[in-house]
This record gives structure tokens, C-alpha cells and sequence, in this order.
């Protein structure tokens, strides 16, 4: 049985003789894609609220083995999605032929409404908070456009608002750095391949060099006494399987006892979401040299990279400073990973290394890292919302390529529009908050839809199947449903209106496929 294609819109003279997407991205700018797209900010800063959290080194490191569990298991399963339908919108085109097109749309929707966008915003504003460091006139605090302040608004166990709109140095260098990379993007694949390219290796380097200091030079005897103590006995603190730990019900709630099954769902939160994006290679899988190979390939070199780096960089922590810390500490010791200021884990953990210039040096890291990751998801977003215009589910405009440089120029144009609008609004942090349920229900349904596939389409050609199918894929779906129903318990300012976000997609659905319902009909 035939696969249908993602553009189900008869082909005319004029549409064979379009500009077709050009594969020019080999194994090494792939894997850079992935390796550049996860690592953005998350892995500086998530550690603080891990810490908090758990309350014990164990679990620490725990929390993200649990993450790199859940991710390379997602990549395993992926791959023999991406091998079977190497075309251009990766995980829309997946959940589109396996749960069907108002699925693929309700991803794609989510993904421009938030996901690609809101992430792409949060780094660039990032980029223009570390910029700050060396120019201080690049600040949050410093308006050059202040429009409103949106008060808080408590709806039920969450709080809506409490955000400024408005234009200051910060988000406007975040705003520059996003159209700069749509204009860079629309020039070729291959001018934003190279970019990634160099970005990724060099937030690698910086981030391999971290953990080359933290294991040497930056060692010292109190973080290991508090870490780890004599025999391990303060390594194990608080990780037994009796342990409780506290966690608040929401934005306010009452504080409530949760054992150590709860406690690391609770806080992938942050580790997994500092993992994600990973699946953003197969946006672009009409532009991979050999994409039934390299793909898959890709996904497994890149995810388990970046799980093996995230894991040591978070032991480094544990060797350079105390877990514990007092919030109103005096010195990075004083403050240790839990209070580290403005959650800065790494920033904290350099200084100690190295007191005189650690912050600024730091600081160039994350430059080169949140570069580097808004330019991976710039790239290949954009092909996500070409893939719906093919099927009629999005702008028109936005599914045609550039007819000289041969990409899809009209989707990085809106996807910059949009995400301008989140930097101005100052929503995109409170958005990203909202949809990480979301994007792990996705994730899910995904998974799902490989099983799906397998009874559906057992013989469409598969050049490369999951490995441990079908146990890991079941054991996928087993850990992220547990924690998707641990967030809804405890964490609903974290579901509900993700949830909702993803729902509100249903009618924009419905309206774009009467407009286009001849580019919905799948083709057996």
C-alpha cells in the first residue's frame, strides 16, 4: 500500500517545473542540526530548579537519566519514521499519515503558534540578556518602547499576565538576531548548514571545555563533601524509595508530599524541555543527502551526543559546587546549585573555576550557543509550514520556494513575523511554560502512530526499523504517560493551557480545510 504524498494537489506543467527543495545536507551538517537545535540555553539555567526540586545529588543526575532515556528511545523510534517518509515536515507528516490530517495540522499549528516560535524567541531575547554582560546598555530594564504592563491574572492554580509589552535593548537585539537569520536562511540550505555547522562545534567546544575544567582544575574538596561525602552517604541523600519531597500544586497551591517516582516526573519539566527539538532534522528531510541513511543516522548520533554532554555537564556541577545552598548566600558557595544566581548553574560553576573572568567567558558560551540554536530551528521550522501549504492547511504563499535559492522563503518570513510579536509581547516565556505538555502528548502520538504504521502499512518499504521494537517504543509511551498524568496532578499551570493552545488549533482546521478540502484527499 502506497504512502500518501504530503502534496496531494494534482500536478500541473506548471507545478512540475516549480523550484523543488535541493538536498545538499550531508551526515555532519545533520547531525549538527540536531546537536545545534538542542542545545540552546536550558542546560546553563534548568539545574537550579532540578536541584530545588529533588533535594539530593542522586536524583540530580537522575532526573536527567530519566531525560536521556525517554529522548533516545523517542530518536530510536523516529528514525524508522523518517526512513519510511523522508519528506520535507518530518513529525506533521508522520502524525498525518498514521492519525490523519487533523493531527498533523494540530502539531503544525502548535509548532508555529508556539513551539518553534516561542523557543526561537526565548533564545534570541537570551542571546540579547548575555549580550548584556558585555555591553550593559543591553538590558530587559532599559525601554526604548514601553507599551503596557499586563497585570497578573490568577485563574485557578494559575496565574495568566504579569508581563510587559514593549520594546527594549534586550528583546530588540533578540528581534535583529531573528531577521537576520530568516534573510540568511532564505539564501540556500547550505549558507544556513554552514552557519550550524560552525555554531554547533563551537558550543560543543565550549561546553566540552567546561567539563574539562570542572573535572580538573575546578574540583574542590567542599562541593565533593557535600555532594558526595565520605562513603557516597551524601550522594544517596534523600534518593531512597521511601524519601518524600515537597511540591507545590500549581501557582499557590498547598504543598504536598510526593515520593521518588513523582519527584523525577515533576521535574522533567526542565530537563526535557532543554532536550527537545532534537526531531528538527526531520523537518528538513527533503533537503538530506540519502535521507533514508543519514536521518536516522542523525538522530542517533546527535541525541545520544548531546544526552552524554548534558549528563556530564551536570556531574561538573556537582564537583564544582555544593548542591544545598542558602538563597541569600553571599558568595556561588554560599548559594550552591539551588540558588544560584538568576538560576545561572554554569555562569555560578565558571566564577568558582575561574573567579576573574569566568562570568564573561560564560557569557560567550551561551552567545554562541543561543546563535546557534535559533538559527537550527530557524532553518527548519520553516519546512514544517511548507509541508501544510502543500496540503492546503496553511498560506498559501508560504508553499512556494524561492525560485533561485530554492527554499521556502514566504515560511521563514512569517515564522520571524510571529516570533517578533512574541519578543515584543514578552509572552513567549509563559507560552513555552504552557505547551511542554503539549509537546511531550505529541511525542506520544507519534510514537503511537508508529505502532499505527506497522498494522496499517506493514509492507511500505522500512530501510531502517526501531531498535527493541516493540518494547522501547511501549516503554516510550509507558514513562511519558506517566509523567504527562503526574503534571496534570501537580503541575496544571504546565497542562491546561497547553491543552488549550492545541485545542483552540480544531476550528482553524476546520476553516482551512473547507477552503482546501481537494488538498486533503490522501492517494492510496
Amino acid at each position: 500500500m502506497k504512502l500518501s504524498d504530503p502534496n496531494p494537489i494534482p500536478e500541473s506543467a506548471d507545478a512540475t517545473s516549480a523550484p523543488r527543495l535541493v538536498q545538499s545536507l550531508g551526515l555532519f551538517s545533520s547531525t549538527a542540526l540536531v546537536v545545534g537545535s538542542m542545545i540552546g540555553s536550558g542546560i546553563y539555567i534548568v539545574g537550579a530548579d532540578i536541584a530545588r526540586g529533588t533535594s539530593s545529588p542522586a536524583l540530580f543526575l537522575g532526573a536527567w537519566v530519566v531525560t536521556a532515556i525517554l529522548t533516545f528511545t523517542a530518536a530510536l523510534s523516529y528514525g524508522e519514521l523518517a526512513a519510511m517518509m523522508p519528506k520535507a515536515g518530518g513529525q506533521y507528516v508522520y502524525l498525518r499519515e498514521s492519525l490523519g490530517p487533523l493531527w498533523g495540522f494540530l502539531y503544525g499549528w502548535t509548532l508555529f503558534l508556539v513551539i518553534q516560535t516561542g523557543t526561537i524567541a526565548a533564545v534570541a531575547v537570551a542571546f540579547g540578556k548575555f549580550l548584556g554582560v558585555f555591553f550593559p546598555a543591553v538590558s530587559t530594564t532599559h525601554w526604548l518602547w514601553h507599551i503596557a504592563h499586563v497585570p497578573a491574572l490568577p485563574v485557578g492554580p494559575m496565574v495568566l499576565g504579569n508581563m510587559e509589552i514593549g520594546v527594549n535593548t534586550a528583546n530588540l537585539t533578540g528581534i535583529c538576531i531573528v531577521i537576520l537569520l530568516a534573510v540568511v536562511n532564505i539564501f540556500g540550505v547550505k549558507l544556513g548548514a554552514l552557519i550550524q555547522n560552525i555554531f554547533t562545534t563551537a558550543k560543543a567546544l565550549s561546553l566540552g571545555a567546561l567539563i574539562l575544567l570542572a573535572f580538573t582544575v575546578g574540583r574542590n574538596a567542599a562541593a565533593w563533601e557535600a555532594n558526595f561525602g565520605a562513603g557516597w552517604s551524601q550522594f544517596w541523600k534523600n534518593a531512597g524509595w521511601h524519601s518524600l519531597h515537597l511540591v507545590q500544586v500549581g501557582v499557590g497551591g498547598p504543598m504536598v508530599l510526593v515520593n521518588v517516582f513523582v519527584i523525577l516526573a515533576v521535574v522533567q519539566v526542565g530537563s526535557l524541555f532543554s532536550s527537545d527539538a532534537w526531531n528538527n532534522i526531520t523537518f528538513t528531510a527533503g533537503e538530506v543527502k540519502n535521507p533514508k541513511r543519514n536521518i536516522p543516522l542523525s538522530l542517533i548520533l546527535g541525541t545520544g551526543f548531546v544526552l552524554v554532554i548534558y549528563f556530564l555537564v551536570s556531574l561538573s556541577y556537582l564537583l564544582v559546587l555544593p548542591m544545598q545552598g542558602d538563597p541569600h548566600g553571599a558568595t556561588v558557595m554560599a548559594r550552591g546549585i539551588q540558588y544560584a544566581t538568576e538560576d545561572r548553574v554554569a555562569t555560578a560553576a565558571l566564577e568558582q573555576i575561574l573567579p576573574s573572568g569566568g562570568a564573561y567567558l560564560m557569557a560567550a558560551a551561551i552567545l554562541i550557543s543561543t546563535f546557534g540554536c535559533a538559527n537550527g530551528m530557524s532553518l527548519a521550522g520553516a519546512r514544517v509550514y511548507y509541508a501544510m501549504s502543500q496540503d492546503g492547511l496553511f498560506f498559501k504563499s508560504v508553499g512556494k520556494l524561492h525560485p533561485h535559492y530554492k527554499t521556502p522563503a514566504a515560511g521563514l518570513l512569517v515564522q520571524a513575523a510571529w516570533t517578533i510579536v512574541l519578543c515584543v509581547s514578552g509572552s513567549y516565556s509563559q507560552l513555552l511554560d504552557y505547551i511542554i505538555f503539549a509537546v511531550l502528548v505529541f511525542y506520544i502520538l507519534t510514537i503511537v502512530g508508529l505502532f499505527v504504521l506497522r498494522f496499517k502499512k506493514p509492507n511500505t518499504p522500512r530501510p531502517y526499523k526501531a531498535l527493541g521494537y516493540p518494547v522501547l517504543p511501549a516503554l516510550y509511551i509507558a514513562l511519558a504517560g506517566w509523567i504527562c498524568v503526574v503534571l496534570l496532578r501537580y503541575k496544571p499551570q504546565y497542562t491546561w493551557p497547553g491543552l488549550v493552545l492545541v485545542l483552540l488549533g480544531i476550528p482553524v482546521y476546520l476553516f482551512w480545510s473547507r477552503q482546501t478540502s481537494a488538498g486533503l484527499q490522501t492517494k492510496e
